[in-house]
């Protein structure tokens, strides 16, 4: 979290919609943190999307014109994801996906991992460890201020009341 995902992810539609490409973007519609029809960053930069309650769905809201589609929090997303973006680029359409590699646990997350290895590119960010000031590739969950627990939920969405940027040698996960 906080490393630039989503800014990155419009930063591209953007420019695709520049080109005068047809461009769709669609998130879990569990993801209502800022906007219900929006993707936003944590800096506030927002893009036009649908949510979807699966990725299923995607297929079927999905114009036949569209030549970009963009997927944000891929990770709340359920495995069909991978079949969908695979379906999609194979039909020429420009994919774009954005989401955590891995949980609050530094555990691969959801889907994630296998989209990565299916895409052509991948640019893995990194935000900024809130403890050191280094880079930081992993996502602190926080309760009370403290770590939270390896038997928490996986998925609780939040932003910065809950979580935290962290390097590999700050993040903790108590068992």
């Amino acid at each position: 979290m906080f490393s630039g995902k989503t800014d990155e992810l419009i930063r591209r539609l953007v420019r695709a919609t520049i080109a005068k490409q047809k461009v769709q973007v669609f998130k879990p519609a569990i993801d209502i943190r800022y906007a219900v029809e929006k993707v936003a960053s944590h800096a506030g930069t927002t893009f036009d999307a649908t949510p979807v309650e699966n990725a299923a769905e995607i297929r079927v809201k999905l114009d036949e014109d569209t030549t970009v589609v963009g997927i944000d929090e891929a990770q709340f997303f359920d495995p069909e994801v991978v079949s969908v973006a695979q379906e999609l680029a194979a039909r020429g359409v420009r994919v774009l996906v954005a989401g955590l590699d891995t949980d609050f646990r530094g555990e691969p997350f959801g889907s994630m991992p296998i989209l990565m290895a299916e895409a052509e590119h991948v640019a893995k960010l990194h935000a900024i460890c809130m403890t050191c000031g280094d880079d930081a590739s992993r996502t602190q969950r926080l309760v009370n201020g403290k770590p939270a627990r390896y038997d928490e939920p996986i998925v609780i969405v939040g932003a910065a009341e809950l979580y935290e940027a962290r390097c590999r040698r700050h993040h903790e996960v108590p068992r």
